[in-house]
């Protein structure tokens, strides 16, 4: 039958990843339909709301702002007429046991002269180590990381530029060559632990995030980073899309080896020309194409993968605090004693550990929407061991005494807070699990280390069927907002534009299981 309707896609997943592709499909006259089992769009970038505070659930910072309104412009909106950016000033603080502390920001004389209070000798090879992230930002993210990376020429073209730039080197043992103290060490290699990454594992091609932050800035968006997929959300519909809220997609549907919708939970089935999953990789192929032979992504693959680590995260709002520890910013990371040995414990022996590093959020600083009036909105996420080892911890039995050792850590830099919270919520990586559906509990899907990242990593194109594509952290070029936002804009390359030139639209038989 011959039609001029424009082909249906369905994007599997309201994640930031699974929104921007509904908008570049949008964008190319396609019919989307985002299905998502929360209630609210953003995944991990959505929030929740108790006794009057916002938690920001995921991400709290923008720090490639030009990916958001380059989507934007894609589909003829002004992302800065929808969305208010505020910059940090500064960006965070690192704290360390001893006393001393580091203040990052935009403004390199203030930079250079924490470095200087820190340690003199220091200042060259941070000099140096701004020029090698800026190379590896060029050719890292805005050359591989915003095209396909689907082809094995695609990675051998590249190879002796990775060769080059020492790919092989990880991100903490290229700090340790420009910086000799070891709190600087630290402060220009923890950030891998944003996507997901052993710093002392992961490739040094991601030192490319201090250029991220010197040459762009690090951004809060008001009302959090769930009023983007609010905006995106409302983008989608005004493209004529719709968003299927608290609905599951339960199995992505093969007619001769090609995607042709999705079953649901209740047992609908939902045609469509393509299907694009926002939804973990892992959870993709393991669950939702469990019934299809898998060539490449097959269970044992995905059991021999190396998964990011878990978090625990304590959201809490505080009682008549605003004006209470005025030192304490809107992001603050705590170091616990041990970097190396805490890092090791956590990726690679599976063992919680008595001490923590935190990262703290305190969101009302900047945007009072967040938490009552004269009140506090916090978050502190603690990098947990993902429940996948051997000895997994039970959270179950755990999560109290867990959060008791937080609250010590925490008294420390608000002293006296666990008096005052009125609202409290924890996640667990069991929350990753049963909220997010990520394998192992995971916070960022697949780990980025360098045998699991470009062409390594699930493909934006599927290897196992025909009209399928993956967006977000688990695919190429991987987590964090800039990798999620990118992973549409390649999902873009991709898909032809579905065009005004009528087409055959055929209705296949759905294999029952």
């Amino acid at each position: 039958m011959r039609q001029t309707t424009p082909p249906r896609a369905i994007v599997i997943g309201a994640g930031l990843g699974g929104l921007a592709a509904a908008m570049r499909l949008g964008a190319k006259g396609y019919s989307v339909t985002v299905m998502d089992r929360l209630d609210m769009p953003g995944g991990r970038g959505s929030a929740i709301h108790q006794n009057g505070h916002r938690f920001d659930l995921g991400p709290t910072i923008v720090t490639v702002p030009q990916v958001f309104k380059q989507l934007w412009a894609a589909c003829g909106r002004d992302f800065e007429a929808e969305v208010d950016l505020r910059p940090m000033a500064p960006f965070y603080e690192i704290r360390w046991p001893d006393g001393s502390s580091f203040k990052m920001s935009l403004n390199e004389d203030d930079v250079r002269a924490e470095i200087q209070r820190l340690n003199p000798s220091d200042l060259k090879g941070y000099e140096r180590f701004l020029k090698d992230a800026e190379r590896r930002y060029w050719f890292g993210f805005e050359d591989l990381g915003r095209r396909p990376m689907h082809k094995l020429w695609d990675l051998i073209k590249v190879l002796p530029k990775f060769g080059m730039m020492r790919a092989d080197r990880s991100v903490y043992a290229h700090a340790a060559r420009r910086f000799r103290d070891e709190r600087l060490q630290m402060a220009f290699s923890f950030h891998p632990l944003f996507i997901g990454g052993d710093p002392f594992k992961v490739t040094s091609m991601y030192i490319l995030v201090s250029h991220l932050e010197k040459e762009f800035g690090v951004h809060y968006a008001m009302g959090g980073v769930a009023a983007i997929a609010k905006a995106m959300a409302g983008v989608i519909e005004d493209q004529g899309g719709d968003l299927a809220l608290g609905t599951e997609v339960d199995e992505i549907l093969l007619d001769g080896g090609t995607a042709k919708g999705v079953r649901l939970i209740g047992g609908e089935v939902v045609p469509a020309d393509l299907v694009i999953s926002n939804a973990d990789a892992g959870h993709t192929y393991d669950r939702l194409l469990r019934n299809q032979p898998r060539k490449r992504w097959s269970p044992a693959r995905l059991k021999r993968s190396r998964w990011s680590m878990g978090l625990y995260v304590w959201y809490f709002g505080t009682k008549g605090t605003a004006a209470m520890w005025p030192d304490v910013g809107h992001h603050t990371i705590l170091n616990g004693p041990r970097y190396r040995g805490l890092v090791d414990d956590i990726f690679l022996k599976g063992k919680l550990s008595d001490d923590m590093s935190l990262y703290v959020h305190r969101p009302s600083v900047t945007d009072p929407s967040c938490a009552p009036e004269g009140d506090d909105t916090f978050y502190a996420l603690s990098p947990v061991p993902h429940l996948g080892h051997d000895n997994g911890v039970d959270w179950q039995a755990e999560e109290p005494r867990y959060r008791e050792k937080v609250t010590r850590v925490l008294d420390g830099l608000i002293p006296g807070f666990a008096d005052r919270i009125s609202a409290s919520e924890v996640f667990t990586p069991e929350t990753f699990r049963d909220r997010y559906l990520s394998p192992n509990g995971a916070g960022f899907s697949i780990e980025p280390r360098i045998l699991q990242s470009a062409w390594f990593r699930p493909h934006n194109v599927s290897e196992e069927a025909k009209g399928l594509y993956l967006v977000g952290a688990g695919t190429h070029p991987g987590a964090g907002l800039p990798g999620v936002i990118a992973s549409a804009e390649v999902l873009g390359k991709l898909v032809p534009d579905a065009g005004p030139v009528p087409y055959m639209i055929s209705q296949p038989k759905m294999a029952a299981e």
